[in-house]
């Protein structure tokens, strides 16, 4: 069970860092014409970067046998993901209608995403 659920996370994490590349380009190329629209779009690029890499970081953890709670961590990453760096999307020129309450949402998540990890990873390294 342990493994399947670290494979989960690093699956994601390849996933939200292949997305993040590819969101970097096509907000770099397709938006270069509108500085401020493209440096937002960039943002949510730079945010699900660094947020796919925590996501390793739970999949590494748990595979260490880090405490499970530790997947809560993962799934704030990921829905702060979404909420947050999907929103930037969106004002960077995906859509028409931005969700503009997501970003604080997703923002938050990120943030006691990190805690947890801190946290648990901290734990982890008291019992080896």
């Amino acid at each position: 069970m342990k493994e399947h659920v670290m494979n989960k996370w690093i699956l994601l994490s390849g996933i939200n860092a292949a997305m993040a590349v590819a969101m970097g380009a096509y907000g770099w190329h397709a938006l270069g014409d509108v500085p401020e629209i493209r440096d937002i779009f960039m943002m949510g690029s730079q945010y699900q970067m660094w947020h796919a890499i925590a996501l390793l970081g739970v999949g590494l953890l748990l595979s260490k046998g880090a405490n499970k709670s530790l997947s809560v961590a993962g799934v704030f990453f990921q829905t702060g993901i979404l909420l947050f760096a999907g929103t930037l999307y969106c004002f960077g020129g995906l859509s028409i209608v931005p969700v503009t309450g997501a970003a604080p949402l997703g923002g938050g998540l990120l943030m006691l995403g990190w805690l947890i990890l801190g946290v648990q990873g901290a734990r982890h390294a008291r019992t080896d």
